[in-house]
């Protein structure tokens, strides 16, 4: 048999009235919620105050690090290398021996020209006493004058021989001397060219070693002229002179060299092959962290702009349509504003124009601009502190 269930009619009223409550409540439930969705706080963003305060325009260019003097050791006459008397990549003191050459036949020289010497001036004494005694008697008529000139000639040819034998002594002594290779200047001295027995000549003038004084090095450089007279346009024309720019050099790891170098001359005419003007700076180089033919980039402030600002790097957005920051305007509303990025400045931009002082510039919280034009929230914007080192178990 098939049963049906059936409702009573006061069962019926009472399913009714418990759905219409539901549906009541349902839709008061969704009225509550809509209000608080209109009134949720506009989103925080962090944004700097602009100011102008004076900038130093900075470029940042490759360069080559070149030793302030450099010698070249070479052989100043023939010989065999009997002994080498330095440290390869020691520092060596000028004056001080650095190799020894055989000096036998230069000794020998020498001995033989100290003799002619000793010949000469004994044939000199002879002279001279032989025209003080023909004196008084070409005076008594007891020789004739013609004997007398003769003797007086002999006396000035003796004198010319001492002279020249003299001359002969002093250029054996100094071929002597070369036989003993002295560093010409103090530095810093490189491998040996040369090994003992080695033939070295003086009419080739073989290469022995070179010193490098590297305590203080040159760092060469160039820019383009386009770029210096960009630079000269945009602060009306001021340019530092020489000596006045500061140069920081950076090593290949992207490190700080610490100490500062000075700006020496900047060349006063083009390369027209390049388009390029040479720079040179004077950098301290006392532990030898800088080495001749290196590789690094210098920064230097060639002028100063009075009234510049700076943003973070992180303010701003560039692009192939220009850059641009993001201000906050007396509203609330934060609005994009294309400017004029000069070069960087210790992780800041420095901002040509396109903002006014007193402006208030987006630099975190770009994540919570969702809905374009919202009002927000400024706050001041607080740099991350770099992380503390892990203390080590």
């Amino acid at each position: 048999m098939r049963h049906t269930q059936s409702f009573s009619p006061p069962m019926k009223r009472i399913a009714t009235c418990t759905l219409a409550a539901l549906t009541l409540l349902s839709a008061c439930g969704d009225k509550d919620k809509a209000p608080a969705a209109g009134n949720r706080p506009p989103p925080e963003v962090g944004v700097i105050v602009t100011k102008f305060q004076p900038v130093a325009l900075q470029t940042e260019l490759p360069g080559r690090v070149e030793p302030v003097r450099v010698a070249q050791v070479r052989a100043r006459v023939n010989g065999v290398v009997l002994k080498r008397e330095f440290t390869e990549g020691s520092e060596v003191k000028a004056g001080q021996v650095l190799f020894r050459i055989d000096p036998a036949p230069y000794e020998a020289a020498l001995n033989s020209a100290r003799a002619s010497l000793g010949k000469a001036q004994a044939n000199l004494t002879q002279a001279s006493t032989q025209a003080d005694r023909y004196k008084p008697l070409v005076e008594a008529n007891a020789v004739s004058k013609q004997e007398y000139v003769n003797v007086v000639a002999a006396q000035k040819q003796a004198e010319a021989d001492v002279a020249a034998a003299r001359a002969s002594l002093q250029v054996a002594q100094i071929n002597s001397g070369y036989a003993n290779v002295a560093a010409p200047i103090s530095g810093r001295i490189g491998r040996a060219l040369v090994t003992e027995g080695a033939l070295v000549s003086a009419t080739e003038a073989t290469q022995l070693a070179v010193v490098q004084q590297t305590n203080t090095v040159y760092v060469n450089f160039t820019q383009s002229a386009s770029d210096l007279q960009r630079l000269r346009k945009a602060v009306g024309g001021k340019v530092r002179g020489n000596g006045a720019v500061p140069v920081t050099v950076l090593l290949d790891d992207g490190s700080e060299l610490a100490q500062r170098g000075k700006l020496l001359f900047s060349d006063v005419t083009v390369d027209p092959t390049s388009g390029q003007v040479t720079l040179r700076a004077e950098v301290p180089n006392p532990d030898n962290a800088l080495l001749p033919g290196q590789y690094v980039r210098v920064r230097l402030s060639q002028a100063e702009l009075p009234a510049g600002i700076l943003v973070p790097q992180q303010a701003v957005t560039r692009g192939t349509q220009g850059d641009t920051v993001i201000v906050v305007g007396a509203d609330g509303k934060p609005a994009p504003r294309p400017v004029k990025i000069g070069s960087q400045q210790s992780g800041n931009w420095i901002v040509l124009d396109g903002l006014k002082e007193g402006e208030k510039v987006v630099v975190d919280g770009f994540q919570k601009m969702m809905v374009p034009g919202a009002p927000v929230k400024p706050v001041p914007f607080q740099a991350p502190q770099p992380a503390a080192p892990a203390a080590s178990r």
